[in-house]
């Protein structure tokens, strides 16, 4: 039997920066992609009959490169020079192809699966939020900065694809489908998505059905059915509750989900993000109220001609879930993260977990994964990584480079969407190489699209999890919750595997020999260690 011990550098107290510091790079783990092209990004893409084809290959390696596709449907094309694909398919059906890419230095393939049919998003979508950076003083040319940094800094090559606008870009109805219009800070919203578009990345944007959304912006419904709306309803429709006074977070009489899917998709909108809590609404919803709003939205948006991923927020009440899920690619879970540990942790594992206090109250909960599916993912919230916005001032998330690890490990092995919410302008060597994994990634992105759950727990502070994968190996994740370094061990017996198993290390990128029967590593506090475990056709 061979016993491997893994000794993670021991972390310091770090005084964190936006720029890289010595002390913040020590904790690089993730080795620079090679300059031979790397196909990334997941094996499979869904879209709808007689919907746009949007997607584009992404690789690693040094430019020029010149992409093909074998086995491509004659109704789509593939761009060489950028491997963007475009067409569309009329029939449902699925295209076995490969994916080609070639520089200078080499070439590598992909096997990929094309699916026409009534499911999108068969893998979490990848992207940003403009929330966590800018909150309601977000501006087009923020969204703009924003895309043009994910080319720069060539996240676009690792498979992050969606630029989202969040609450505040709203001003009133109008326009050929009287949707809502953009404000003055959006002076071209068709001018912005083309840009994108033009990237070869895609565009997201938010609201929801009350008649006020969270940020005091025009909603998707109305008391009136020409749907005018003022800055003035907020203020005006306010109730007393615990004492408080707040909003009246009320579903108007009519409904505008039609007229602003069409809009959408005349812009060429891809993501919604849709924002109400209906233990919120005045008065409380029952799960039939809001599955019916639930549906106006999806069924306006499945008519709408575009293929645009339908994400709920925030909070979905979990014995709900049956009779929504499918009708949403992802939703809430969750109430808004923050940039600390109990908040990530809290959401992370689905345990409370006290400020002053290093026990969670009870285990780690399974519950949500049964749910989790292609096409349809419980989503945690955005990442807190990078330079946040939390009080209203810009700062480097307060999250410690172990949890930082443990914060993206979980959100991989969760199968959970991936958008991330800081200042994509400020990002430092560490936060890149955190979000440019791609053999982290690829966990994410796994076509089988399963959701990891709890191998063993041992005192509620040191979790194995375990998540099965497409290609027959499973990823690993060893966490440690505790405030010292602690050993952590995978036995064979919880893993639901036998025998010798060879086990990568997927942060590091490097296999760390064949084992038999366990696996143990020492993990720092607040740690993890991520590892696939398998054999040599999978590793």
């Amino acid at each position: 039997m061979a016993l491997f011990t893994l000794t993670i550098i021991s972390q310091p107290v770090i005084a964190q920066t936006n720029t890289l510091s010595d002390s913040l790079a020590a904790f690089i783990l993730t080795p620079p992609p090679p300059e031979t092209p790397r196909i990334n990004g997941p094996s499979i893409f869904g879209v709808r009959p007689n919907n746009p084809f949007l997607y584009r290959i992404p690789a690693t390696g040094v430019r020029p490169m010149e992409f093909s596709v074998v086995g491509l449907p004659v109704a789509l094309s593939v761009d060489s020079k950028t491997g963007q694909i475009n067409g569309k398919l009329t029939e449902q059906g699925e295209f076995n192809v490969v994916l080609h890419a070639r520089n200078a230095k080499g070439s590598d393939e992909k096997k990929f699966k094309i699916v026409v049919g009534e499911n999108i998003a068969l893998t979490p979508p990848m992207g940003w939020n403009s929330w966590n950076a800018y909150h309601a003083e977000v501006t087009g040319e923020d969204v703009i900065n924003a895309a043009q940094a994910m080319v720069a800094s060539k996240l676009i090559d690792h498979g992050w694809t969606y630029v989202n606008i969040d609450d505040a870009w709203q001003d009133k109805r109008g326009g050929k489908f009287n949707g809502i219009q953009p404000n003055e800070k959006f002076p071209d919203m068709q001018k912005m998505c083309d840009e994108i578009h033009e990237m070869g990345l895609k565009v997201g944007i938010y609201s929801g059905p009350w008649v006020t959304t969270y940020a005091g912006y025009v909603g998707g419904s109305a008391n009136n059915p020409e749907g005018s709306w003022s800055p003035d309803f907020g203020k005006q429709d306010t109730i007393m509750e615990d004492g408080k006074k707040r909003r009246k977070r009320i579903h108007g009489k009519y409904c505008f989900s039609n007229n602003d899917a069409r809009q959408w998709a005349t812009w060429g909108i891809d993501y919604l993000k849709y924002d109400w809590n209906p233990k919120s609404s005045t008065p409380r919803e029952t799960m039939e109220d809001f599955r019916g709003h639930s549906k106006l939205m999806a069924d306006a948006l499945r008519g709408s001609g575009r293929d645009i991923v339908f994400s709920y927020s925030n909070s979905m009440p979990y014995e709900w879930i049956e009779g929504q899920s499918e009708m949403y690619n992802c939703w809430r879970t969750t109430g808004d993260i923050k940039d600390n540990w109990q908040s990530m942790a809290t959401k992370a594992f689905y345990i409370p977990i006290p400020k002053e206090q290093v026990d969670p109250v009870g285990p780690p909960s399974d519950k949500w994964a049964p749910h989790a599916r292609p096409g349809h993912w419980n989503d945690p919230d955005m990442m807190v990584l990078g330079i946040v916005n939390f009080g209203g001032k810009q700062h480097p998330t307060r999250l410690t480079p172990d949890e930082q690890y443990l914060h993206m490990t979980q959100w991989c092995m969760a199968s959970a969407p991936l958008l991330l919410g800081c200042d994509l302008n400020q990002l430092d060597e560490f936060t890149l190489s955190l979000i440019t994994n791609d053999e982290v990634l690829a966990i994410n992105q796994d076509m089988l699209g399963k959701q990891a759950t709890i191998a063993s727990n041992e005192r509620n502070k040191l979790l194995v999890y375990v998540k099965d994968l497409e290609d027959g190996a499973k990823a690993v994740a060893l966490y440690n919750l505790d405030k010292e370094s602690a050993t952590v061990t995978a036995n064979w017996s919880d893993l639901n595997v036998s025998g010798k198993q060879i086990v990568r290390d997927l942060w590091r990128q490097k296999n760390l020999g064949t084992f038999d029967t366990k696996f143990e590593t020492k993990v720092n506090p607040h740690g993890v260690v991520l590892v696939k475990i398998g054999n040599e056709k999978t590793l």
